[in-house]
């Protein structure tokens, strides 16, 4: 087994923290701070690295703890997580461009009344590509469990989009 670096294993990670804390705090100074705390958190446990299944799952579970303390004192808010993901291709008309984006923006806001961990697990899926069994190990309980709170999350965001876009309820 080879010896973890931190800046060839750890550092490379900066990117998914920030946006698993985003999506937890929908702050992005906070996300920031969080990604900054879980990096000093993981430095110093430089020691124990070894003896971790994967210092990936350690680095995401301890950002989203902190992310869950901190979006605790603070009240939740939403912002905008990438402007690239509300850019549509040049070729679409004007108005095809505002329905994508008025649709980006539902989806969003139905995701970020979804419950934390319905949120998270749907987090670390869809966007970060993690397996259910990562994801089990990040979140602290069994895999059934996350397919379970995914299955509900994407039922959810589907029922409620499916109800504003065809009844505007």
């Amino acid at each position: 087994m080879q010896a973890l670096d931190f800046r060839r294993d750890i550092l490379p990670l900066k990117d998914k923290l920030f946006r698993l804390a985003l999506r937890i705090t929908f702050d992005r100074a906070e996300a920031e701070d969080i990604v900054q705390e879980t990096m000093i958190r993981v430095w110093s446990k430089r020691d124990e690295w070894a003896t971790f299944s994967s210092v990936e799952a350690y680095c995401l579970t301890v950002a989203r703890n902190l992310a869950i303390d901190r979006s605790e004192r603070m009240d939740a808010r939403t912002v905008e997580l990438t402007a690239e993901a509300e850019q549509a291709p040049d070729t679409s008309e004007p108005h095809e461009r505002l329905v994508d984006k008025e649709q980006i923006q539902l989806l969003r806001r139905l995701i970020a009344a979804l419950p934390e961990k319905q949120r998270t697990v749907l987090q670390l899926r869809d966007v970060e590509e993690k397996s259910y069994k990562e994801i089990a190990e990040v979140m602290g309980i069994t895999e059934e469990q996350v397919k379970v709170n995914l299955f509900r999350a994407r039922q959810k965001v589907k029922q409620q989009f499916m109800n504003i876009e065809n009844y505007g309820l």
